[in-house]
């Protein structure tokens, strides 16, 4: 095994007791921007005139600079492509989420496919794919083929989406990682043109790095220029240029505990993928890789990590699928860093207790602001418990998974508070969802305070999203016992002070229950027991209220739904304060 220069790896069991190092907290107030309304109109006019600049002669004049003859090296990609998705490219057709685009039939000028396929194809993520099923002779061919049918359309001049800031990024890390399957050809005019692309696209993103939006998109850009500046020649000036945008980057958009600022599960892996891919440039280049990057890694890992069940796989958090656990164990895998996942991470914003073979996860944060996140959740509050290898409650997840099983009406669905597992007041969202598809007023304060002992762990939290509107606080309490075998909550509206009297409302208390458990209510309606498909029995009581069984849906990491089920226990909010206390107890 080759010295990647990276992180040294530090071992960790996969959970252990509480400790001075879980930095669990007593007590903390999470805030987020009030009313935020996303970008600007300065900032969208501002944007549109950059975009229409890429048009003009000065800023074709900027890519303008020497032809290299080759790449100095060729970086090793040691993350695992889809290979159904490969399959699908051998067989003439790029396969995104249930969507295929015959090969013959691929316009780069107007591709006709959903946003999320288009960077697919323009990043060129497919390369991986491709190249997880394929020799490089099967794979050339193929690739080849599609390359010249990009540049025919995208080479000359820039434009979006093909050149915005984060597809340029992946563009360049990929076309470096996978140069064999676009650089063996004996054409040298073809060969030429691939190689100015790549030097152009470097010259694109040194002017428009820092324009990209804070968070994944910014850091993918520097990535991509502090890849180019060791893998074309003449880039010293570039690598320590591409260096400090980098840092800057990381800085903005990744918390202290390491969690990128989208709150997002998968911007959080593929940020991960992203810093890998960057230091394997500094391995292929016998170059130590820079501490901020390795400390980067380092803390990202665990904050990702603090996200998986039982099974290794994802939870279905800010519009994520159920990322499958092979998924999870290669890109950790790759990144060198072996480390056992995060317990409390207050700006990334989750909660995770674990004890014996149950593992919850808490959404314990104010929802990311509009600008950060296109499939941001209204999910303050909830709760996701696996058993093992089974999930047992989950959230519906999928909403940023737009595709063929995954219609964008749908999509918007899955972000309202009542696909979560938590308690929706008066059918209402705790954060609202606009017509455009932004945040918008909600939770805006989140309190919490965790104390872990040799019994058990006790998680408080509370936040305001119905405070305006309805007069309520939501106040939610969770003990988990030692052995990880009983989990109480107690949720809780009380009046919000310095507030008119609220009025009684309708409330529902949910919780989505994971494909492969089975409710069957108890015969005095306040109570369900869940058969696992492992076999083991978990028994749900509420105190208050009336439990119902109704239907719902998870969704895979393909954005591909599954019908499930749900309990949902119906009470009221009672002006003076009201409580609905419930159990979880494994029975068998």
């Amino acid at each position: 095994m080759s010295d990647r220069r990276r992180l040294p790896p530090h071992s960790a069991p996969e959970e252990a007791g509480p400790g001075p190092e879980d930095g669990i907290e007593q007590g903390k107030r999470l805030i987020r921007i009030a009313d935020d309304k996303g970008l600007s109109l300065a900032q969208r006019i501002a944007n549109r005139f950059y975009l229409l600049s890429w048009k003009t002669p000065i800023h074709g004049r900027r890519l303008k600079g020497k032809y290299p003859l080759k790449l100095l090296a060729v970086p090793d990609d040691e993350i695992p492509g889809n290979a159904h998705a490969g399959q699908a490219i051998r067989a003439g057709y790029f396969l995104f989420r249930g969507l295929k685009l015959p090969l013959d039939k691929l316009d780069f000028a107007n591709p006709g496919v959903t946003a999320g396929f288009a960077d697919y194809l323009h990043g060129f993520h497919w390369l991986r794919d491709l190249a997880t099923v394929a020799t490089r002779e099967q794979a050339a061919p193929i690739a080849e083929g599609v390359m010249r049918k990009w540049l025919a359309a995208h080479a000359d001049t820039p434009s979006e989406p093909a050149w915005r800031a984060d597809n340029a990024g992946w563009r360049l890390l990929f076309w470096s990682a996978h140069a064999p399957l676009i650089l063996s050809s004996s054409d040298l005019v073809y060969r030429s043109l691939v190689l100015n692309c790549i030097a152009r696209t470097a010259r694109h993103l040194d002017r428009g790095a820092d324009k990209a939006p804070v968070g994944l998109p910014r850091l993918v850009a520097w990535g991509g220029i502090v890849a180019a500046s060791m893998l074309l020649p003449g880039g010293a000036a570039r690598k320590l240029f591409g260096e400090a945008g980098l840092k800057r980057a990381l800085d903005s958009g990744l918390h202290g505990d390491g969690g990128i600022i989208s709150r997002s599960p998968l911007d959080q892996l593929e940020a991960i993928m992203l810093l890998t891919m960057v230091a394997a440039v500094y391995e292929v280049r016998r170059e130590q890789t820079p501490p901020f990057l390795t400390e980067a890694l380092g803390r990202a890992v665990p904050a990702l990590l603090g996200l998986t069940h039982g099974d290794g796989g994802l939870g279905n958090w800010q519009g994520a699928g159920a990322v499958d656990p092979a998924t999870i164990e290669a890109v950790v895998r790759a990144s060198r860093v072996r480390a056992r996942p995060l317990r409390q991470a207050t700006g990334w914003g989750y909660q995770r207790l674990a004890a014996g073979s149950t593992v919850v996860q808490v959404d314990a944060a104010p929802p990311p602001v509009a600008q950060l996140a296109d499939a941001g959740c209204a999910s303050t509050g909830a709760i996701e418990i696996s058993d093992g290898q089974q999930r047992l409650i989950v959230n519906c997840g999928g909403a940023a998974l737009e595709g063929a099983w995954m219609p964008r009406d749908l999509a918007q669905g899955l972000r309202t508070t009542a696909a979560h597992s938590t308690l929706v007041l008066d059918d209402s969202n705790s954060t609202a969802l606009l017509p455009d598809g932004t945040l918008g007023k909600g939770v805006t304060e989140v309190e919490i305070n965790r104390q872990e002992t040799e019994s058990g762990s006790r998680f408080d939290l509370s936040h305001d999203g119905y405070v305006r509107r309805m007069g309520y606080v939501h106040r939610r309490l969770l003990l988990m016992s030692g052995d990880g075998k009983e989990i109480r909550g107690e949720d809780m509206l009380t009046p919000a002070a310095r507030r008119r009297r609220p009025v009684k409302l309708p409330v529902q208390l949910r919780f989505h229950l994971a494909p492969g458990v089975e409710p069957t209510p108890t015969a005095d309606g306040m109570g369900a027991l869940l058969r696992l498909d492992t076999g083991a029995t978990w028994q749900f009581r509420a105190n208050a209220g009336k439990l119902a069984i109704e239907e719902s849906l998870w969704v895979d990491a393909e954005g591909r739904p599954h019908g499930t089920r749900q309990l949902a226990v119906i009470s009221e909010a009672l002006p003076g304060g009201s409580t609905v206390g419930w159990l979880l107890k494994k029975v068998s």
